[in-house]
């Protein structure tokens, strides 16, 4: 019986950070990454060595809502200029158990990304644009390979009233950090034609760089049916810049910014899981979660083109579990969003230089695990 109680109290780590460590919420290109730890860490409880995890995640977020700093720019909306990102990743993951207290992960993301703009292509003003025409690009296919590991810190087999858990894990290139797609022009004349370039690094599949990263999640149980929990991730990214060129038609190209920079990211959770007792192996979440991209890289260089930013939300949530079954879906809502000053803009003398992103109102994420 207390192994069940332990079981479904920690059902919240079901969500940890596999399928939602990381997940890009706009024009800050947060990568879609997932944690070493297994996609349902309460299981480890009753799992033994040799055993397998098969993982399934999927993400959805819309971004529109431009922010310079923490202030939004709310005529972006008005004068429907605003860029808009659409998003769904399908996270595929399979875990392995030597040991109990061991468990190796290799995860792939597959995603479908869209992004239509005005100013990308014939312009935001009217002059250029007196139609106010959108246009999309997009990109589709696979993003980073992870292959990672996690640790328990005490013999999850003892059955402990807290745990944690310590990850690392590596990164490499396979998502195409190239994609390119056609940009709509207009002649003075007022004919289209289009241009073939590389599309905005918020919907690039990949940053072009190997990185590697090192992560985190524990859990205390405070009563049989409550359970606090937290988890968190960061990757390092030692690569400055992966080499490609935003804007090919430019006569000159940017030093600094010219390039896509491959940047560090990071994630963090920290909430309250409560067990119902009448919905055997349901439990509902509620906690916070920060996520972003930093401005100056902990390894390498940090120039290159970036929108450095991060989001706070609240997440509820719910987590259920039957077997070796488990299910989760999560809400994350912004309660704050900044976009905070690059590399680039701390290089402008006079202080003044800020750039805007694009950032999402929520994100909705689902999983589902199976043992065998």
């Amino acid at each position: 019986m207390k192994a069940k109680l332990f079981t479904l109290a920690i059902s919240a780590l079901g969500l940890s950070l596999y399928t939602q460590s990381a997940s890009a919420q706009g024009c800050v290109a947060v990568r879609h990454m997932s944690c070493a730890a297994p996609g349902n860490s309460s299981q480890l409880f009753q799992q033994k060595a040799g055993q397998w995890q098969i993982n399934a995640g999927y993400r959805y977020f819309r971004s529109f809502r431009h922010y310079k700093g923490d202030v939004e720019q709310t005529e972006r909306l008005e004068q429907h200029t605003e860029v808009v990102n659409l998003s769904h990743a399908l996270d595929l993951g399979i875990s392995y158990m030597p040991t109990p207290r061991w468990t190796l992960s290799v995860n792939l993301p597959v995603q479908y990304n869209d992004r239509s703009s005005l100013y990308e292509h014939y312009g935001n003003a009217v002059s250029a644009n007196p139609q106010q025409k959108r246009f999309h690009t997009g990109s589709q296919g696979i993003g980073d390979l992870r292959l990672s590991a996690s640790y328990w810190v005490v013999n999850p087999a003892k059955i402990t009233k807290a745990n944690f858990a310590i990850g690392a894990g590596i990164k490499l290139p396979t998502g195409n950090y190239k994609v390119t797609d056609d940009f709509h022009k207009l002649t003075k004349e007022g004919v289209d034609y289009t241009v073939n370039k590389p599309v905005d690094q918020s919907i690039q599949l990949g940053d072009g760089g190997v990185g590697f990263n090192i992560e985190g999640q524990g859990y205390a149980q405070i009563t049989k049916t409550l359970t606090a929990y937290v988890n968190g991730f960061y990757l390092f990214n030692p690569r400055e810049t992966n080499g490609v060129v935003r804007n090919p038609e430019a006569t000159t190209i940017d030093l600094v910014t010219g390039s896509f920079s491959v940047a560090d990211q990071f994630a963090a959770r920290i909430g309250l899981s409560q067990s119902l007792p009448f919905i055997p192996g349901l439990a509902i979440m509620a906690g916070g979660r920060l996520e972003g991209v930093p401005a100056y890289d902990v390894f390498g260089g940090s120039s290159g083109f970036r929108r450095p930013g991060y989001i706070i939300s609240v997440e509820p949530g719910l987590a259920y579990m039957k077997g070796k079954f488990s299910a989760t879906a999560t809400v994350p809502i912004a309660l704050y969003r900044n976009r905070i000053k690059s590399f680039s803009d701390r290089l402008d003398p006079l202080g003044v230089r800020q750039g805007d992103a694009a950032f999402a109102d929520y994100l909705v994420s689902l999983s589902l695990s199976r043992w065998f």
